[in-house]
């Protein structure tokens, strides 16, 4: 008797386990994309909130780890998003699209977690892409104001002064 209960009760508490944890996640689905003028549509401009960055269709926003302030084209902050690609696929996908909105390359590395650094008038976005174990890729997508060119030594008229040397104490 006490077999027949727990044969029962195991997979009904793995059933309301899943439904629980599924409930909690807090993501918001990605609009599906509008055909472009070539009839491409693997790339989207998420609400009108972004509309000079490009992000991959069949995604979901990470509510908890996404921090956006502004609109338009002065938005800065964090968005992460989980979608269904690969990890090389979002790399080229970024790649791909970026320069046709007016980003351009700074530098890229290609690893077990990429990244990709890109400007744009006077913010800077930098990409981070990290593989899923079974499927998919997580990418946060950080933009943020460039920070103010510093002067170079030989342009600065003033020296600053010496510092001497530590002096060891007992």
């Amino acid at each position: 008797m006490a077999i027949r209960v727990t044969t029962r009760v195991v997979p009904m508490f793995i059933l309301a386990t899943g439904v629980a944890l599924a409930a909690c996640s807090q993501s918001v689905g990605i609009v599906p994309p509008t055909k472009d003028s070539a009839g491409d549509t693997e790339t989207q401009t998420a609400f009108t909130r972004f509309p000079d960055m490009p992000l991959p269709t069949k995604g979901d926003f990470d509510m908890e780890r996404t921090m956006v302030f502004g609109s338009g084209d002065s938005w800065f902050g964090r968005l992460t998003i989980n979608t269904s690609y690969s990890a090389n696929e979002i790399f080229d996908f970024y790649q791909k699209h970026l320069p046709s909105y007016g980003w351009k390359e700074v530098t890229s590395l290609r690893s077990a977690t990429s990244v990709l650094t890109y400007t744009r008038q006077e913010r800077v976005a930098t990409i981070q892409i990290q593989g899923h174990t079974i499927r998919g890729s997580e990418v946060t997508v950080t933009v943020s104001p460039r920070g103010m060119p510093q002067p170079s030594p030989a342009a600065d008229a003033t020296v600053p002064a010496q510092v001497p040397p530590l002096q060891r104490t007992r």
